[in-house]
């Protein structure tokens, strides 16, 4: 069964785990001081906020699968979208380790196809694929994405 993910960035984390644990009556299931994650089942959603230097508002949206047979499917269905389909293997993104696929819309949103492998004690990879605000991969950035470097650009004229 697949899970609806979206990504937000904050500007004041416990404001704004205060008004979603409100929203959503229920705290955060994942809660470290710079992220907050609630794992829904009413709506089924993988809700996460976080405070890492990225442009505020939507960071990008997903669909967590449960299996690597329905990251497969993801995967194919997304190749048969477009060609410009990044994978990630075991990235380290967002306190998990995770395999995953990016795309990007028609309107240059991101969105991230994942299977979470592990929970790992870091937010993220400090490697050359990914931001150190974000883990939407400089590969699938687009002029729209809230935090990265636009895809037409340089990797070294990240915005944030």
């Amino acid at each position: 069964m697949k899970r609806m993910h979206i990504h937000i960035s904050v500007d004041n984390l416990p404001e704004s785990i205060q008004f979603y644990s409100a929203m959503f009556a229920s705290a955060p299931s994942v809660l470290k001081t710079d992220y907050a994650k609630w794992m829904l089942e009413d709506p089924r959603v993988n809700f996460a906020i976080s405070k890492r230097g990225a442009a505020l508002g939507l960071n990008h949206l997903g669909m967590q699968v449960e299996s690597a047979e329905e990251l497969a499917e993801m995967n194919a269905r997304l190749q048969q979208l477009q060609d410009e389909v990044v994978e990630e293997t075991e990235a380290a993104c967002c306190y998990a380790k995770s395999d995953k696929y990016w795309v990007n819309d028609p309107q240059g949103i991101a969105w991230e196809t994942f299977h979470t492998l592990d929970s790992i004690p870091v937010f993220g990879s400090e490697d050359l694929k990914t931001t150190s605000s974000c883990c939407v991969p400089l590969a699938v950035t687009s002029t729209n994405a809230s935090c990265c470097v636009p895809k037409d650009q340089p990797a070294g004229s990240a915005c944030c």
